[in-house]
Order: C-alpha cells, then structure tokens, then sequence
C-alpha cells in the first residue's frame, strides 16, 4: 500500500501543537466566581448607602436636639418649669397631631405663645427630617434603663435636668424594618434651660 502525503499535509501536522482551549466547565466556574465577587460588591455598596442613610438622620437629629436647647434658653423663665404650663415638655409619638400654636405670632404676646410657636415649628421640622419620628422632651435623671444601659423613653420627671430623646423608624439592611430599633431613642441630649437666677 503506497501513502501519498502531499508537502502541505506533513507540514500542518508537524507544525502544529496541541491546541486545547477552555472548557465549558472552566468557562461556566469562571463565571460562578466572578458572579459572587459582584453580588459581595454589591451588598456592600447597599450596606454602605443604609449606613450612610442612617448617619445623616443622626447628624439632622443631634442638629434639631441642640436647636431646641437654645429655642429654651431663649425663652428660660418658661423653660425650667417643670408642670404641665411647660409647652417645651412633650411626648409626641409619630402619628400624633402637633401641639396648637398660633400661627401669626408675630410678635407674640406671651412666653407661652413663643414656646407654642417653637415647639410646633421644630416638631414639623422633625417630621419633615426624621421618618416616624418620635420626640420626648422631659425631666430625666435616669434616661437609660439601668438593666441594660439602653436609651428609654419612660421619664423619671425628676431632676433639674431636661432630656430631648428622638427616635425614628431605622431601617436594616437584613430585611426592612427592624422592629426593636425602632422602639428605643437614638439621640438622647441634656438640655440645658438656664437658672431662675
């Protein structure tokens, strides 16, 4: 039997290696991999954004708690009492409506106009910032339990200190919204009215 190989025919098959390329398999891995490096990237970009979210709705309510501070040391002689004459002492929880106020005190007759006026203009600011917000503006020597060390919304009503506590809704980023987070202050200050000196 004669084999004919013609120049061309030996020369492509001693010239050319094996050549394998990537398997199926290889490629679809390949992929697997790359996938779970995005979804991770992803996530933490979301994490990110909710934490910087959170952040922001802080910062707005540390602002709001120092600017009721000084709404009440303006108006001090009204601010230090401690009955139910005292419009600065609130408890508004998000869906309550807001405290009446005249709404052309311009100029005010009274102290208690002006802190009427305040308080329901910061309380609409507050709700306009913070997303079901809650305010408590007391007298509180005890403003975090003492089982945990946790911020309260319970006011002891002694004290010659005034307490601001804000709460909001606070979102978590595992699924919506986190029902204990949102049952605690966020923000407790100390407010300080002035003396009666």
């Amino acid at each position: 039997m004669k084999i004919n190989l013609s120049v061309a025919a030996v020369r492509r098959t001693a010239w050319q290696p094996d050549q394998g390329g990537f398997t199926l398999l290889e490629v679809l891995v390949a992929i697997v991999v790359l996938s779970f490096g995005v979804l991770g990237a992803v996530g933490l970009q979301a994490a990110a954004l909710q934490a910087n979210k959170e952040a922001r709705y802080q910062s707005a309510a540390v602002a709001l708690g120092r600017e009721l501070g000084d709404l009440m040391r303006g108006n001090k002689d009204l601010a230090i009492t401690t009955g139910s004459g005292n419009p600065y002492l609130i408890d508004l929880a998000a869906d309550d409506t807001l405290p009446s106020a005249n709404p052309a005190c311009n100029p005010c007759a009274t102290t208690t106009e002006v802190a009427q006026f305040n308080m329901r203009d910061w309380l609409t600011r507050v709700r306009d910032v913070l997303p079901g917000a809650r305010v408590v503006v007391c007298y509180d020597e005890t403003p975090y339990a003492s089982a945990d060390g946790v911020p309260q919304w319970a006011c002891s009503g002694a004290g010659g200190l005034a307490v601001v506590k804000i709460g909001w809704t606070r979102q978590s980023t595992e699924r919506g919204t986190d029902p204990e987070r949102a049952v605690r202050p966020v923000v407790v200050l100390p407010l300080i009215a002035g003396s009666s000196t």
